[in-house]
């Protein structure tokens, strides 16, 4: 019964914040108005800026922001016990990440649809614009190198969900094509939608079809990750209108639908049981410790703990897809409540049901490597009897797969069915975030190939600042560092396609910086016309120093069960993680000294966007 108060007291919460804080900020801080004109109308042109209503964009930008962090981040982060991760998945969520997601996009709105990056230039200064952005490029490289791998992993782990994601895509066309051009009505294509996805998860394994997933479950990594940027490019160039709002649009349709089935086993479960484990339904429990200050060879949970978290509260990439993409979506300024505002408070409710999941549903009932199902404490230890074993994203992915199909099995669904429903939503939410960061990737390169042409007269750098040349040069980028051998293999396509993993610990610490950061933009933005900055200012000096801290003891110290990069001799990490503190350094330096002079000062007017430009002569 404890798991289902936890869900129920956590949705009530969230609920309560909504109409509450989020409200004050919304109507008393920012005064959203709807008599002002947004960007999408401004300076529509139908491929970035798009005028569109708030519920395709609240699938696209909760299905942008969610990714599998969520999931993965608080999968792991229980082993600390599942207390310090709720409280500060709650906590995180209504009082820093909600904050900052609308935030950003608000301000957005009110600089012509800019990118937070670009917006510190004129909030801050010009060096320090170069530097957002270079941080802004180095995060978004990451995602774009890993997300690859993450998908084709989930696609082996679960091939039941490959043909299910990649009949989203048709679909997804057919829906934006009805929507836009010929100005359908949203319910009857979404019920369309919706059912046909559901038809594809529980008829994808059938017969030939099973052979077709299990074929493209064979193939190597590698095929997986080209094939994966190049519909990454694809998607990020097209108008946002024909496959990147209908395919997230569609995708929150079934991810949510699929988590309010969660929620509901979540009920049967607490008052029957989960379904029969030899005649008998086990108890839905608590099986993870509440609070484990010590695992086995896991990192101490302060900084870590912050950092191991951060889609689930707070994450730096959702400044970039408010401020990069839904902000030049949005019909009426007023909607920015429900998309900045509630979109968090959904994915922070996502993260409460990634812990239960993992530390009550997995106790209902797991299959041991013997055959014999294990159930209650001995099935969690099973998953996570050390930091080592529950590492890895088959690991935590597994987890809680595994543990919300219990819950979905305690309705009388399936087990093999519930795994595949549970698989199709991981790999969709990854794809979601891959053609996402691709086009915020491509407006950083436009942004930063714009700083440094210093001339208006054409040069090598104008080339970054054409979508195309711009979206090019991402996806090679991120292909090249994909495709890079790990420490000690030598290349070959069987072997190659992670080679993110090479800069995929730097990911954790630096993502939460560039929350801080924009916290940071946010709470000059406020102060350049006097409005109260306390409750931006409190957490952007939490999120600078927690990344800050993290990095230093990675870089440095190490902990008492690894050596720091340092001692690795471990030169790219040490090398980027050293230039990311000193950019923080330098950053927070700059608005130091810039601070006390610009109270109530407004910066200069935002630029018209590129499209707007007549080029000269």
């Amino acid at each position: 019964m404890i798991p289902l108060l936890i869900a129920l007291g956590s949705a009530l919460l969230f609920i309560l914040a909504y109409n509450t804080y989020g409200r004050w900020l919304s109507q008393k801080v920012f005064r959203l108005s709807k008599d002002m004109v947004c960007p999408s109308e401004k300076f529509r042109d139908d491929v970035d800026y798009c005028p569109t209503s708030s519920g395709v964009i609240f699938g696209h930008h909760f299905t942008s922001i969610a990714g599998t962090g969520p999931i993965v981040g608080p999968a792991i982060a229980i082993m600390w016990g599942w207390l310090p991760a709720l409280v500060w998945v709650l906590l995180g969520s209504i009082f820093i990440g909600a904050v900052h997601d609308f935030a950003s996009l608000v301000i957005s709105l009110r600089n012509n649809g800019q990118t937070v990056g670009d917006i510190a230039g004129r909030m801050l200064n010009r060096r320090v614009r170069l530097l957002f952005l270079l941080v802004l490029f180095m995060a978004l490289t990451i995602v774009l190198a890993i997300f690859g791998l993450v998908i084709a992993a989930v696609f082996k782990q679960y091939p039941t969900s490959i043909l299910p994601c990649l009949l989203q895509i048709p679909i997804a066309i057919v829906i934006g094509l009805a929507i836009h051009r010929k100005g359908r009505k949203l319910l009857f294509p979404s019920i369309i939608a919706l059912t046909l996805m559901y038809l594809t998860v529980f008829f994808g394994n059938v017969g030939v079809l099973a052979g077709w997933n299990q074929t493209m479950a064979s193939w190597p990594i590698a095929t997986w990750v080209v094939l994966l940027l190049v519909y990454s490019y694809i998607a990020s160039v097209l108008p946002v209108w024909l496959l990147l709002q209908p395919r997230d649009y569609i995708n929150s349709l079934q991810l949510l639908s699929a988590l309010g089935l969660v929620v509901v086993g979540l009920v049967v479960a607490a008052f029957f049981g989960g379904a029969p484990v030899e005649g008998i339904r086990p108890d839905l429990q608590l099986v993870a410790p509440a609070v484990n200050m010590h695992p086995t060879g896991a990192p101490p949970l302060l900084p870590f703990l912050f950092i191991t978290v951060a889609c689930g509260a707070v994450s730096g990439f959702h400044c970039l897809v408010s401020s990069g993409t839904s902000s030049k979506q949005l019909r009426s300024e007023t909607d920015a409540h429900f998309i900045g505002y509630g979109s968090m408070l959904t994915e922070g409710f996502l993260a409460v049901l990634v812990i239960l999941a993992c530390s009550a549903g997995l106790g209902l009932g797991l299959e041991a490597a013997d055959g014999t199902r294990l159930t209650g404490e001995a099935a969690w230890l099973s998953r996570y009897g050390s930091w080592g074993a529950a590492q890895g994203l088959g690991a935590k992915v597994g987890a809680f797969v595994d543990g919300s199909a219990n819950m979905l099995a305690a309705l009388g669904i399936p087990l093999k069915a519930g795994i595949a429903l549970m698989g199709v939503l991981v790999a969709s939410f990854a794809a979601t975030t891959l053609d996402t960061a691709c086009r915020l990737q491509r407006y950083v390169i436009q942004e930063l190939a714009g700083t440094l042409q210093r001339s208006a007269k054409p040069s090598v750098l104008s080339v970054f600042r054409n979508k195309h040349g711009a979206t090019l040069f991402a996806v090679v980028i991120a292909m090249v560092i994909a495709m890079w051998p790990l420490a000690g293999q030598e290349f070959s396509w069987t072997t190659a396609g992670k080679g993110g993993l090479l800069l995929w610990p730097l990911f954790g610490a630096t993502n939460q910086l560039l929350g801080g950061l924009a916290f940071l933009v946010i709470t000059f933005f406020l102060w350049r016309r006097t409005l109260s900055v306390a409750f931006a200012l409190i957490p952007m000096v939490f999120m600078l120093i927690m990344p800050f801290w993290a990095m230093t003891v990675q870089v440095f110290f190490g902990t008492e069960t690894s050596a720091s990069w340092l001692a690795d001799k471990n030169w790219l990490l040490v090398s980027i993680g050293v230039s990311s503190l000193v950019l923080e350094v330098w950053m927070v330096t700059e608005a130091l000294l810039l601070f006390s002079k610009v109270k109530g000062k407004l910066e200069a007017e935002a630029p018209l966007p590129a499209h707007m430009v007549k080029p000269e002569g």
